[in-house]
């Protein structure tokens, strides 16, 4: 979204004069610039126990997004959270306090309806017009589109419907959250792969020049991932994951051949699955989905059949039970019965009577599951991780790991772009925050510890920051070694670093 970036620069340009530092304001709700980024929805079925739930924590996120709106059959929205009135203003009002970005989702399931409205010319335009003018009246800083089950012959024409829209909003944030894909050898492992496996709905590369963000739905695993569910099925194991770090990794990997990590976002789920499962003879398991659930419905459930959760492999709280005594599973023990004892005691008697035998199984993430994901989506070099959902029923714990994802980050100044040539010797604020963008990434890093260091930024551009631009420079294929500008915070050096916002 380059346009974006160059817009603002010229209002910058023209209206207002440059600060002694090199660094020109852009626009006064400009977000600031972090690192690490964590947004996250508030469902409006739960306005107010999620605006509560949030409130306390603005500080914690990059963005909030009330999930409000709905796509209607006449390509107009159903405001189903009445965004206009309370607990939202309230909640917005202290985003825009605290530099939070405020962007609304628009949802739709309906992929007969996504057609008839993106393939017909007139109103896929009317559907960009629309939903521009919602936003530049309503004051909101962008857009979610959340446009789900699509069919594979509406592709071309929803990148169409994303071009148009970031024509008409150069200014505003055009966020894209999508479906995960699976490698098609791990989705289909062990059987042969049909001839349309790789026709999908969304064109990766397009949704990539459009959208500033890219929101990647990594939950709701269950069974797409064949090979990770034969390898515990080889050891005889349960697995029903909501998001197995495993898979979201190899989801990030193939998805990130077309859209820039820059704006990748790795989604967490806050809710679990309660499954009715069989156990078969032979150590197999038919998992039968019940329901989802947040984390406070399972613990009493617990308490009364005196179970005790435990960590799976992939890192998620579970347990088993059975909601109807039988003399062939086990009695909860006085000091809490190990999670898993009635989903062996329900193999032991499958395998021993050649039948077949139901229990329960809950799984659902906490805090530490959570924090896995956010040292995953830091390791793999994502712009940040996006939540689903806050509502009050997620565990309360997650709101400390968020704030530890972004504990002694310094952000460059709210509104900030890089305007004048930066080189070695050059001082200044703008060279702190260089140094802050170049330590969003582990490859770019000035240094590991001391001055110019994360969180010990310097004012000062010495060989450490000419290295890591050079590093910079090289990862986007600005300048090598013998080019004149090797180490130059140039023209093309600062377009990019702006853009990186």
């Amino acid at each position: 979204m380059y346009v974006k970036y160059l817009r603002a620069f010229l209002v910058a340009a023209f209206f207002f004069t440059p600060l002694a530092a090199g660094l020109a304001p852009v626009s006064a709700d400009a977000a600031m610039y972090r690192p690490f980024e964590v947004s996250g929805w508030i469902p409006y079925w739960r306005a107010a126990t999620g605006t509560a739930d949030v409130l306390p924590h603005m500080a914690t996120l990059t963005e909030v997004n009330p999930f409000v709106y709905t796509l209607k059959s006449d390509g107009t929205f159903l405001d189903n959270g009445a965004l206009d009135a309370e607990p939202w203003l309230t909640l917005r009002a202290e985003a825009k306090k605290n530099n939070i970005r405020f962007i609304p989702t628009v949802m739709t399931s309906n992929s007969e309806l996504l057609h008839a409205l993106l393939s017909n010319t007139q109103s896929r335009i009317a559907l960009e017009d629309y939903i521009a003018a919602l936003v530049k009246e309503r004051g909101f800083d962008g857009i979610d589109i959340d446009f789900e089950g699509k069919r594979a012959e509406t592709r071309e024409y929803f990148s169409l419907f994303l071009k148009g829209l970031a024509m008409r909003m150069p200014e505003q944030w055009l966020m894209c959250t999508i479906e995960s894909r699976t490698p098609v050898a791990d989705r289909y492992w062990g059987t042969t792969p049909p001839v349309d496996a790789t026709i999908y709905a969304n064109d990766l590369k397009e949704i990539n020049t459009y959208c500033d963000r890219v929101r990647i739905m990594t939950y709701d695993q269950q069974s797409i991932d064949q090979k990770l569910a034969a390898q515990y099925a080889s050891s005889s194991q349960l697995y029903a994951p909501v998001g197995d770090p495993a898979w979201i990794e190899k989801v990030v990997n193939l998805m990130a051949r077309d859209i820039a990590k820059n704006k990748l976002m790795i989604g967490i789920p806050t809710y679990g699955y309660e499954y009715d499962v069989t156990a078969y003879a032979g150590n197999e398991y038919l998992y039968d989905i019940l329901w989802t659930f947040n984390p406070g419905y399972a613990t009493p459930i617990a308490v009364q059949y005196n179970v005790t959760p435990y960590r799976t492999p992939w890192g998620e709280m579970a347990f088993s039970y059975s909601p109807a005594a039988t003399s062939s599973l086990p009695a909860p023990q006085a000091s809490g019965m190990n999670g898993l004892a009635t989903a062996l005691a329900a193999t032991a008697f499958a395998d021993t009577y050649n039948s077949h035998l139901n229990f329960r199984y809950m799984v659902w993430p906490d805090a530490q599951s959570v924090a896995d994901k956010i040292a995953l989506a830091k390791r793999l070099g994502v712009r940040g991780v996006s939540v689903f959902k806050f509502d009050g029923g997620q565990d309360p714990a997650i709101w400390g790991t968020l704030q530890t994802s972004q504990a002694s980050v310094p952000a460059v100044p709210s509104g900030a772009s890089f305007t004048r040539a930066l080189t070695l010797g050059s001082r200044g604020a703008d060279v702190r925050s260089l140094q802050i963008v170049l330590n969003a990434d582990a490859r770019t890093r000035v240094a590991a510890s001391g001055g110019g260091s994360p969180g010990n930024e310097t004012e000062y551009f010495g060989s450490a920051t000419l290295r890591a631009v050079q590093k910079f420079q090289e990862m986007y294929a600005l300048a090598y070694v013998g080019n004149s500008g090797y180490g130059y915070v140039g023209p093309m050096t600062r377009a990019k670093l702006n853009a990186l916002r």
